[in-house]
């Protein structure tokens, strides 16, 4: 018995080319924000739960530390008020100031960008998912710093409730700033650096007392996003707290997060394609 090839075949070839030739394969839809938003934050909170007690104490520590040294010079009333509202909100800044603009910094530096890029995964995700991440890590050093300044300048815990908005608030505008950063950066040195000058700028404007301020440096202090979280903080440890400016300066806060995250938004894009 003979075995005759496929092609020796009168009317094999035929077959074959009318088969119909199948078109290039459709990409799936594109993620959506917030199904996008949740996967990033989770990716990047087991990322970054390695480095969870550092954050914790060398944040707290640090805020810590300078309450009790300006517990020498501040005895009460307004000036204590800033400096514990200020110290709380340190504990945001050096995460979303420092920490934040060093890790996008590297990232861009390594080619991290080039992994997100291939996803479908929209640029507001992987900024709000980072930064939500790293911001998670400070509740608990805002509010055991926060506490502590009550009980060291006898200030009261009544409104304490009030750091739920502060955190968010002031979180997301310094995470955006810090983001930008260290997307606009040339180099991961240099995203250090200007993430370790903004922290410095919210460690001398936010903590001192205002009144002890130039007027041109309270000018530089209105310019930086977590003072009005701290105004706000501030506000709320007197007996009768202006609620009306309490929510004015969370506003702004709200306000210029917006902002900021947009601008980190296009710099991840303008990272991202370069």
């Amino acid at each position: 018995m003979s075995v005759v090839p496929a092609d020796a075949v009168p009317g094999a070839a035929l077959a074959v080319e009318e088969q119909p030739v199948a078109g290039p394969a459709e990409l799936g839809p594109r993620a959506r924000l917030w199904p996008a938003l949740v996967a990033v934050y989770r990716a990047q909170l087991s990322r970054a739960r390695v480095a969870r007690i550092p954050l914790l104490f060398v944040a707290t520590f640090q805020s810590i530390g300078i309450m009790v040294l300006m517990r020498g010079v501040v005895d009460g009333g307004g000036e204590a008020r800033a400096v514990v509202a200020g110290a709380a909100v340190l504990v945001v800044a050096f995460v979303a100031l420092n920490l934040l603009a060093q890790y996008f910094g590297q990232l861009r530096a390594s080619g991290g960008l080039d992994h997100y890029a291939t996803l479908p995964v929209p640029p507001a995700a992987v900024v709000l998912g980072a930064a939500g991440a790293y911001a998670s890590f400070t509740v608990p050093g805002t509010v055991v710093t926060a506490v502590f300044g009550c009980l060291l300048f006898g200030l009261p815990m009544t409104h304490l409730w009030v750091l739920v908005a502060v955190i968010p608030l002031a979180g997301a505008a310094l995470a955006g700033l810090g983001a930008a950063l260290g997307l606009l950066a040339p180099r991961p040195e240099f995203a250090t650096l200007l993430g370790q000058l903004g922290m410095s700028a919210a460690l001398l404007l936010g903590v001192l007392p205002p009144e002890r301020m130039p007027q041109v440096v309270r000018l530089a202090r209105d310019l930086l996003p977590s003072t009005y979280g701290v105004e706000a903080f501030a506000r709320t440890f007197g007996r009768e707290p202006d609620w009306g400016f309490v929510l004015g300066d969370l506003a702004v806060c709200a306000a210029v997060g917006v902002v900021s995250l947009a601008v980190a938004t296009w710099a991840y894009r303008r990272a991202a394609v370069r």
